[in-house]
This record gives C-alpha cells, sequence and structure tokens, in this order.
C-alpha cells in the first residue's frame, strides 16, 4: 500500500472519517518515521557535513583531499542531507578533476589515472550533476577510453591508467573496476568486456581479490591466482557494481552479484560486523559499512541490519559520547577508536581517521546501494 493511503495512528478508518466528519477536514496522513538506522545516518551525514569547509574535506597532508571529499559527497548524496554543502563540494570536485585524476600538479604531466576518472564519473553521476561535462569533462568518454581493447588479452575490459615513463605500472584495482562498472552504467550503455572483466575477477568461493593480477605475474581470473586473497571491501563493492549491471542488462551480472553476496554472508562476525584483508582484517566499520550497504541491496536484510547494529554501536551519540559528545554522529573506525575517544575527545590527529571512518560506514546505515544513490 502506498505511503500516502496509509494511516499511522492505530485508529481505525471509522474512526478516522468520524473524526473529519466533526472538524471539517479531510483524514490526515502521518508519514511513518525513518527507521533507527536511517536516522543514524542522518546524524552521522551531518557530522560530516559539519567537516567540510568551502566544499572540501582535508587530508592529512593537504587542506583538500578530493578522494575523501570524493566519499564525503556520495554519503551525503546518499541521505540527502545538506543540500548546499553538497552542492559546494560537487563545483569543488568539478574544479579540480586534474588534481584528483592526474599527477598535474606534481608536474609529471600526460598521466590519468583510470580509477580516480572512474570514481570521478560515478560521483558526478551520484551528485546529480551531467558526468559528460564535469568540470569541462567528458568522464565517460574519458573512462570509455581508458578501458583496455580486445589487443590486450585476458586484460580485455579493465580501466586502465594514462601512464608516462615516470609514473609507474598500473595499480588499478576490483575497487576501480567497480566504479567503472558503476558509473558507466548510470551515464549510458554499459560494455559487457567491462563487466565480464570484474567478473573474472571473483573466485569459485564467491569472494572477490584486491588486484586483478598476481605480484608475480598476470593472472587470467582469481582462481588462477594461487592462494588469492578474499576482501570483503572489494567483494562488496563488486556486488553492488553487479546488481547496477544486472539492472542495465548485463550478461551474467546477477548471478555472479548473487554469489558474492552469500560469500559475504559467510565472512560476517557473530556481531555482525565485519573485517577486511591485509591491515584491515580487524572488525571496522569501513568494512562493515560497505558490506552492510551490498547485503541490503541484494536483499539480505536480515544480516544488513545486524551489520547496521554494529554499526550503531561504534556510532558517538550525546549519551555515550563522554569527551567526545560535542561530535555527536560521528562514527568510530573501530572499538578501541571509539573508547579512546569517549575518554578524551576526537584529536586533531585521530579526526582524519573519524572523518574516513563516517564516509564510507554510514553507507551501510542508509543501505542505499551505489547504484541507486541521487536516484531515490
Amino acid at each position: 500500500m502506498p505511503l500516502s493511503r496509509r494511516l499511522t495512528t492505530g485508529l481505525g478508518m471509522a474512526t478516522v472519517t468520524a473524526l473529519a466528519a466533526i472538524t471539517g477536514a479531510p483524514p490526515a496522513v502521518v508519514a511513518a518515521p525513518a527507521p533507527a538506522h536511517v536516522t543514524a545516518a542522518r546524524e552521522a551525514a551531518s557530522w560530516l557535513a559539519g567537516e567540510f569547509t568551502d566544499g572540501s574535506l582535508p587530508g592529512p597532508f593537504a587542506p583538500e583531499d578530493w578522494g575523501l571529499t570524493i566519499d564525503g559527497l556520495v554519503a551525503l548524496s546518499a541521505t540527502g542531507v545538506d543540500a548546499p554543502t553538497r552542492q559546494a563540494a560537487t563545483a569543488q570536485v568539478a574544479r579540480h578533476v586534474r588534481s584528483y585524476n592526474s599527477y598535474d600538479d606534481w608536474g609529471i604531466e600526460g598521466f590519468t589515472d583510470g580509477g580516480a576518472t572512474a570514481k570521478l564519473l560515478y560521483a558526478a553521476a551520484a551528485a546529480a550533476a551531467d558526468p559528460t561535462d564535469f568540470g569541462g569533462y567528458d568522464l565517460r568518454a574519458e573512462t570509455l577510453s581508458l578501458i583496455a581493447t580486445a589487443d590486450a588479452g585476458h586484460q580485455r575490459g579493465r580501466i586502465t591508467s594514462r601512464t608516462t615513463a615516470d609514473s609507474g605500472p598500473d595499480a588499478s584495482n576490483t575497487f576501480d573496476q567497480s566504479f567503472a562498472v558503476l558509473g558507466l552504467a548510470r551515464s549510458g550503455d554499459l560494455p559487457q568486456d567491462t563487466v565480464d572483466f570484474l567478473i573474472r575477477q571473483q573466485c569459485a568461493a564467491g569472494g572477490f581479490r584486491l588486484y586483478p593480477d598476481a605480484a608475480d605475474g598476470p593472472s587470467p581470473s582469481c582462481d588462477d591466482q594461487p592462494g588469492a586473497t578474499l576482501d570483503v571491501d572489494s567483494t562488496a563493492m563488486a556486488v553492488q557494481a553487479l546488481l547496477a549491471a544486472a539492472e542495465d542488462g548485463a550478461t551474467g551480472a546477477g548471478d555472479a552479484a548473487r554469489k558474492g553476496a552469500d560469500w559475504l554472508v559467510t565472512q560476517q562476525h557473530t556481531d555482525g560486523s565485519f573485517g577486511g584483508s591485509g591491515p584491515t582484517t580487524g572488525a571496522n566499520s569501513n568494512s562493515t559499512g560497505l558490506a552492510a550497504q551490498a547485503l541490503a541491496a541484494a536483499g539480505r536484510d536480515d544480516e544488513a541490519a545486524r551489520a547496521a547494529k554494529a554499526l550503531a554501536a561504534l556510532q558517538l551519540t550525546a549519551g555515550n559520547g563522554g569527551a567526545a559528545s560535542a561530535d555527536a554522529g560521528a562514527i568510530a573506525y573501530n572499538t578501541d577508536g571509539f573508547t579512546t575517544a569517549a575518554a578524551a575527545g576526537i584529536t586533531d590527529t585521530d579526526r582524519d581517521q573519524w572523518r574516513r571512518a563516517t564516509a564510507q560506514a554510514l553507507l551501510g546505515l542508509a543501505q542505499v546501494p551505489l547504484g541507486r544513490i541521487g536516484l531515490d
């Protein structure tokens, strides 16, 4: 039943009709309150919006961190919080495209980072901007130009970087490939080759590896790489990208997404949290946020709800924040970070970690799929 026709007061229809007749007013329709996890997401987004200055978020080594700013913009777009900050951030990112996807600012010309370009393409679409004219750049055309063609062999369909002798080897990974699929799906036709390359990063168990190539050389598929490390974060990104691809009609995407979601369920801790791989193996809000978002997108509602509960346990409130209560809404990276902040507040040194954790974690509370941000 549409919300506009739903009565939420507990009064019977006859009673409401009688009251309307007495007062001469039409029956009032009251919107249902937002679920607790959605309210928590908005509170996190409100805190994050307050960390922006002139449309950007700072990094530990520069007054503007464009990667983090994009993460923040996507997070705010997922919740609809603070339209002026979202607009300012969109404008600032558009003005600094080459500061993010090139080495121009360091005097190395001719390099374009494939993953950064794909992420910009997705962010422009999620922020309801024109990705074909974003700061004067056609990000869709640029991304397509960085997709490896048939002569690349098993690399066909991979997002790559345009490199120079000084810029080193291509380091594009499964995150980058997922952003390429998401951005292209959101901005026009989605090449099947791009989807196929992403699917080849999935091992038989269902999880996705982070890097398409092994350290000792190219591996055409995940199962061809001995001892491939399956990664929660990469899998969560790939699941969401493949769900968007399936909606776009891509072959094989839906089955791969479901298999990836099944694998994520096997990685969930008893308290609902998730850890990543390598240095992020321990339970953390970044991995939990992405996993919760992916599980919700795949219809695994119970598991997504458990993950959201774990995230809520890491969120500062006026009641549990202690010395950090002024930063209510922010989400800690892990329990140690939460405990430290509650005891001594969020220090200037730690604030960068809180911004990064909150931007990604709140996606698991909002539970709007990456493929739908800016559309719903």
